[in-house]
């Protein structure tokens, strides 16, 4: 989480990865492990339901969980005695039996992560659905692209849109996937489930299946992979966002103004600011993201069956990472949703250059006579400063293949095609 968290990530996130929600996970764990061990014949069925209806109760306060979990290292250890000081001596024995602190705390994290996942995917498809919309209706709208911050080609907002709904519905496909495999975790003190002796793996199954969860072809104590995968997925999607974020906010700079949003932040200082309020937290929230993802991958360096401490730094940064995905792809809602396209404005932008931007085509055609060096080297000498480019090559191409070499609208490319394409994805998937 952040600074200031309110401001970047929507209530319902935080609440999905807040400490009150991986306890209540964790507790959750518990349930479905004595229930698994009943199932499985190994601890009597009246240990499993009083078991059962200790964790339906609950626990203490996370913030006591925590505070006395600083001596273990981790919270399952006082969250175990909580629910054994509960249940008399012959029922509390049962309480996480042949378990170990990390299986709970890593099947809680994957239940986090699906439960964060569900709103981090809502506002997603609210992104790729608006990136649709704009790409649908400016599928032929005339604007310059750019390439190194200067103009390059024609192309269309249309397909500017199509590029970013492309990468939003790639990015959300793949959280999509992990998400309907994230694994339970159950190995025990060191991953052999020696303690659960000839009823282990099928402990592991019912556990598994109790929590809704992947079962694993193994316990993953130190094999980090999931993990850093899910920080992986997690930075492209926030990273998709942010690259919208960047374009609106260039396209919404004063002296380009082809794009506004239509809620924009003021300023305290400057009365006639539009800040693209909007772009900007998306930027802000993938950053953030990002750093959670580095140490999601940092930690898949585990030493032997326990980690040393990189275990323990995964916590912060999964809530981190999931609270911030949202943050960016919310944030980026809120910028597309009404966003204002000044199509006028536009076809003045690539008028700036008066002809300038469609010098590669006009490159290939003086090719045919001059050759392609030749030709390059003409129109660089055409474009100078003080030079009109149409003046210049009036006697170098017929007047009529000259005009039509100049109008934007025929330069074009596939630029409408690939627009179909992308909304032919998005409507077949």
């Amino acid at each position: 989480m952040t600074t200031f968290d309110a401001i970047f990530v929507p209530a319902p996130l935080r609440d999905a990865v807040s400490d009150a929600a991986w306890v209540d996970a964790m507790v959750e764990v518990e349930r479905a492990l004595a229930t698994a061990e009943f199932k499985a014949g190994l601890i009597p069925a009246a240990a499993g339901a009083l078991i059962a209806e200790v964790c339906r109760d609950g626990v203490s306060d996370p913030a006591v969980l925590a505070e006395e979990g600083r001596a273990a290292g981790n919270p399952a250890e006082p969250l175990v005695r909580a629910l054994r000081s509960r249940l008399t001596d012959d029922v509390a024995g049962y309480v996480h039996f042949g378990a170990t602190s990390q299986d709970i705390i890593d099947s809680a994290a994957m239940l986090v992560a699906r439960r964060a996942l569900a709103i981090v995917d809502q506002e997603l498809s609210a992104v790729e659905e608006l990136c649709a919309g704009l790409a649908r209706r400016h599928r032929d709208t005339p604007m310059a692209a750019r390439t190194l911050l200067q103009q390059a080609v024609p192309t269309t907002f249309g397909f500017k849109a199509a590029g970013w709904l492309v990468a939003v519905h790639t990015a959300r496909a793949r959280l999509g996937g992990l998400a309907a495999v994230l694994p339970a975790q159950l190995g025990g003190a060191a991953g052999t489930l020696a303690a659960l002796g000839d009823d282990a793996l099928e402990v592991l199954r019912l556990f598994a299946d109790e929590l809704g969860l992947a079962e694993p072809t193994v316990p993953w104590h130190t094999n980090r992979l999931v993990i850093a995968e899910l920080g992986s997925a997690l930075a492209n999607a926030s990273g998709a966002c942010a690259k919208i974020g960047v374009d609106i906010a260039l396209l919404s700079q004063t002296e380009v103004a082809e794009v506004a949003e239509a809620e924009p932040g003021g300023s305290s200082a400057m009365p006639q600011k539009r800040n693209p309020v909007g772009a900007v937290l998306a930027g802000a929230c993938a950053r953030q993201v990002r750093g959670h993802a580095s140490v999601l991958a940092e930690s898949m360096v585990a030493e032997h069956e326990r980690a040393i401490g990189a275990w323990h730094a995964e916590w912060g940064a999964l809530s981190g990472a999931l609270a911030c995905t949202g943050g960016a792809a919310s944030a980026m809602r809120r910028s597309l949703d009404g966003l204002a396209v000044d199509a006028a404005r536009m076809r003045a932008n690539l008028d700036l250059t008066e002809g300038r931007v469609l010098s590669e085509r006009l490159s290939y055609l003086l090719a045919g006579d001059l050759g392609l060096t030749a030709a390059k080297a003409e129109l660089t000498r055409a474009s100078e400063p003080g030079n009109s480019l149409e003046d210049e090559l009036a006697g170098v191409l017929p007047a009529d293949e000259l005009k039509r070499a100049l109008d934007p609208l025929t330069y074009l490319g596939a630029a409408a095609a690939f627009v179909d394409r992308a909304l032919a994805m998005i409507e077949g998937a």
